[in-house]
């Protein structure tokens, strides 16, 4: 089975962790990748965050809806299963997520939803790739982790996956 881990990750002041120069989201796709072999494909804003938590928040609202990214992958019809993976911000996946999302044919795929949080789970993560990604099947199991444990996740992730 080809695998593919899409995820959005940023450095900088993350809630709960301070600064940090590896994003969350990124320690754990590198895990999932570790143990599938999956390829990656970092999601990056057209426009960074500022470096401070709160900034990068309010940034993110004004941003859902209308979110460019640098780059979109240009075709995933070789991949069997895709890892959909995201900071939670403002209930969900950050909103350049929902850009390339959007850009991609997911039908016949299935797709695994991981979260990195500080107390928001899942958000309606599961529930909004549903909605985006038509045609695919969905896992209702999906997996949240606590930014601030990213560095220790290792353990949880090969158990879920």
């Amino acid at each position: 089975m080809n695998s593919l881990i899409i995820y959005f990750s940023r450095a900088d002041e993350n809630y709960a962790v301070g600064y940090i120069d590896k994003g969350n989201t990124e320690i754990v796709a590198e895990y999932v990748q570790k143990h599938t072999g999956a390829d990656m494909f970092k999601v990056e804003p057209l426009d960074p965050y500022a470096r401070d938590y709160d900034t990068c928040i309010r940034e993110a609202k004004q941003r859902i809806g209308n979110a460019p990214v640098k780059k979109i992958p240009e075709d995933i019809s070789a991949y069997d299963t895709v890892y959909i993976m995201s900071p939670i911000y403002w209930g969900t996946y950050a909103p350049e997520m929902e850009t390339v999302l959007n850009a991609l044919d997911f039908t016949g795929k299935k797709i695994r939803v991981i979260s990195t949080h500080e107390g928001s789970g899942l958000g309606s993560m599961i529930k909004d790739v549903r909605r985006v990604c038509e045609g695919a099947d969905v896992d209702e199991n999906g997996l949240a982790i606590k930014g601030s444990r990213a560095n220790e996740s290792e353990e949880t992730v090969v158990r879920w996956l």
